[in-house]
């Protein structure tokens, strides 16, 4: 009696790891079928084994100009937030709590292609800088811009729109090109 039941657990361990070997196989050969999310290959992309920095991004234009932003292939995007004065303003640099008047060109690093510009629209984009009325990229990348000045941002997504928004797609990096249009004298 006693070699039967170990023969019957014996027969179940080796059915189990069977199985489980099987299911492995199975999965692995499987090909990615409509339950993967088409956009789980944007996000995953192969490293290029360094990440880019804001001299790596390419612009055209002067302050109050449209400007163009290319973004090489050959680098990752940086994790953390990357800001350079593209041109220096005047007076003081802007602080937590004051109101701003930017003009702005995103670009979205996974297309490279240009998301929205309110040079296009011809009109300059407001918020209170620090209170929370745009992305933390930009409440935290702005802060010391002076009035005048032309400001590139590349901006992580958990500092953008994380999980996706407003026409941004899930982990996306953004790279703005910001000028100045007014920040207020302390």
């Amino acid at each position: 009696m006693q070699k039967i039941g170990k023969i019957v657990v014996v027969a179940a361990a080796a059915l189990s790891l069977a199985a489980c070997g099987q299911d492995t196989k199975t999965q692995t050969a499987a090909p990615a079928g409509p339950t993967v999310p088409s956009s789980s290959a944007a996000q995953a992309p192969q490293s290029k084994g360094r990440e880019c920095t804001a001299d790596d991004i390419k612009t055209t234009g002067k302050f109050g100009e449209a400007p163009t932003i290319t973004i090489p292939d050959d680098c990752d995007p940086p994790k953390k937030l990357i800001t350079k004065d593209l041109s220096e303003g005047t007076g003081n640099g802007a602080k937590a709590g004051q109101a701003l008047k930017m003009n702005y060109t995103l670009v979205t690093w996974s297309n490279k292609q240009k998301l929205d510009s309110s040079f296009d629209r011809g009109e300059p984009f407001d918020l209170n800088l620090g209170a929370g009325d745009v992305i933390p990229g930009w409440d935290q990348g702005l802060v010391g811009i002076k009035q005048g000045a032309r400001r590139l941002l590349i901006i992580p997504p958990d500092l953008g729109y994380g999980q996706g928004g407003r026409g941004i797609q899930p982990n996306e990096t953004l790279v703005f090109v910001t000028d100045a249009v007014s920040v207020p004298a302390s």
